[in-house]
Parts: C-alpha cells; structure tokens; sequence
C-alpha cells in the first residue's frame, strides 16, 4: 500500500476498513464509526502529546541528529537513538551511521542546549541514555524551539508540530503521533457520545516506529510508559459490566490496557512501564475490539491485530485494501478490528 504524504484536509473522509471475522471486510468512511459501535461500548484514546523529538545538532563538530526514544521519570533523561549527517529526506536505512558516542560524550544542539551520554546501550550503540542541560522550563522552551517532528522520507515537506497532534492531546510523552486517534474529531467523539459509547483516556508514550537499524528495529517497540486514570479502571468495569465492547484507539491503548493486567494481575490505576509486545495467541483480558491505521503484513502493528483475528483474514484484508487504494502511515486510513 502507499503512503499518505501530508495530513487530509478532512480527516473523516479517511476511508474506514471494518474487520469482523463474524461478517467479513466492509468499507466506509471514519465518519461512519458511530454506526459500527452500540451504546455501551467504551473507547479508549491515548492523550498523549508529541514531542518535537527530532534535534539536529553537532558532536565534536560533526553533524548529527538526536531522536528521542522514549521519556523517564526525570524530565530531563531520556531514551534516545542518534543518527549521522542528514534528515527525514534520506530513508532512515539510507542513513550514515553517527560517530561513535560513549558515556560522558557532550551533543551539542545550537548555543544552550547540550545532551550528556550517560549509557549507550549493549545491543545498540546508537540506543543511548542522555541528560539534557540546561533543566526546568527552560529545557522544555529549548526543546520547543529547536526540535522537530520525527518524520520520515515518505512525507511531502516538512510538518508541523501541530500536524502531528491529537485533538485531545494533552501531556508531552509521545515521540511520534499516537496516529490512530489521529483522523478523531470533536464532532465524531459528540456523535460517539450521543450513541451512548462512552469515551476514556490514558497517557501512553508512543515510541519511535523506525531507526533504519536492523538490530534496535528489531528490539521496537522499547519499553514504554504510560499511566491509567483511575476514572478509566471505572469505565472499563461499567462497560464490562454492562455488555459492552472495550475498543482501544492505537497499539499504544492495548499495550498499556493488556500490560497493566500483565503485570499487576488485574486492570490498575497508576504509573507504569511495558514492554508487553502483543501478537497472535497473545490472549486478552480488557480490549475487544481495536482502531488502528492500516499495517503492512511484516510490521509490529501488523503482529499486533493477529491478536484479535486471524491472519489469513488480516491478509486478505491487506489485499483489498490495496486494491481499493488505501493508504498506511501516520496520516493514513483506518481500520476497526472487531474480535
């Protein structure tokens, strides 16, 4: 399938895939969503804000680029992937490999900003662990004026951050867009409302999809944050209760929903970390149903809908959807996995 290049100017008119192995594949529009979900059913976004993770800068006076990879709890450590000279424009795997960094090594990003290595990781040594100076706000003001967007060589020019929120984002956690809230709209979630499917959130801290290295593409998604609002455990159990269909919006919500299980036993409010990687035979204890982009068999988020239908059924669907000309990426279509 091809890739959106840009955002739609009318994301509900993004072509919906449904996916019910009870009823086949149909095709619609995600403006049609209300009509595929029932009153009780409860969706689940992920509110995480982008960050503008992309840092272009310098070490020992060579070019370089810093993307964020995941955040810690000290808001000035983060997980984080170097690349060598170049941008978004050269495909990642096209990418000159960066200097060799080890623990100590100075990035420096403009006049103010610097990143110190602290760890450079075992299986990667572009995966490092760095500590921003200088700290407080006046991190957050520097990162806002000299970061970017990560994006990739697909895109058509340059995007905004605003290109790659939600708009229902709210704290600073995710490194790239968590894309499959990204077609949602305020009057869609009023017409979700006004057919009685209720609408919960979490945070969850959307990583880096790409490096352009084998190895560490291989060890994504990392281990991932997030954090479960109480109010969210509630409408969980009422929905459960009641009949209803839990349907999480990205990969990002089953993680977080299923590894909150995994690790404490049952669904728990709090802060916590996942490396849960869900696939075929995975078995799920919260999430019924999922609202996901448009995967190409061979990809995480591909893996991650065998565990709600069966992959003859997801490669037949794959199948049409290129016939019918849709498109993957973070500003592509759409498609309802209903188990």
């Amino acid at each position: 399938m091809e890739a959106a290049t840009r955002p739609r100017d009318n994301a509900l008119t993004n072509r919906l895939m449904v996916i019910d192995p009870a009823h086949g594949i149909a095709h619609t529009a995600v403006a049609e969503l209300p009509a595929w979900l029932r009153a009780g059913d409860l969706l689940v976004v992920n509110d995480a804000a982008t960050v503008p993770a992309s840092l272009h800068g310098t070490f020992a006076g060579a070019p370089i680029e810093l993307r964020l990879a995941a955040p810690t709890d000290d808001p000035v450590v983060w997980q984080a992937v170097v690349f060598g000279a170049g941008d978004w424009r050269t495909r990642t795997e096209n990418r000159p490999a960066p200097p060799s960094l080890t623990p100590g090594d100075a990035l420096r990003f403009g006049d103010a900003l610097t990143a110190t290595v602290l760890r450079v990781s075992e299986r990667s040594t572009r995966l490092v662990m760095v500590r921003f100076a200088p700290d407080g706000d006046r991190f957050w003001r520097l990162l806002y004026a000299l970061g970017r967007p990560v994006q990739y060589a697909h895109a058509a020019g340059d995007f905004a951050l605003y290109d790659v929120q939600t708009v229902y984002a709210g704290r600073p956690w995710s490194v790239e867009m968590p894309s499959a809230g990204a077609p949602l709209r305020w009057s869609l979630l009023d017409a979700l409302a006004a057919r009685g499917v209720a609408v919960a959130r979490l945070t969850h801290a959307a990583g880096l999809s790409a490096t352009g290295d084998d190895a560490l593409d291989a060890m994504l998604p990392l281990p991932e944050r997030y954090e479960i609002p109480q109010e969210t455990v509630d409408a969980v159990a009422r929905a459960k209760t009641a009949g209803g269909r839990v349907v999480a919006v990205g990969t990002s919500v089953v993680r977080a929903l299923e590894g909150s299980v995994r690790t404490h036993g049952v669904l728990t409010a709090g802060a916590c970390e996942t490396d849960l990687r869900v696939g075929e035979g995975t078995a799920r204890r919260v999430v019924d149903a999922v609202l996901s982009g448009m995967h190409e068999p061979g990809t995480s988020h591909f893996e991650l809908l065998t565990a709600f239908v069966g992959r003859a059924l997801l490669q037949r669907a794959t199948a049409e959807g290129e016939g019918r000309g849709y498109l993957v990426h973070e500003f592509g279509d759409s498609c309802l996995v209903l188990a």
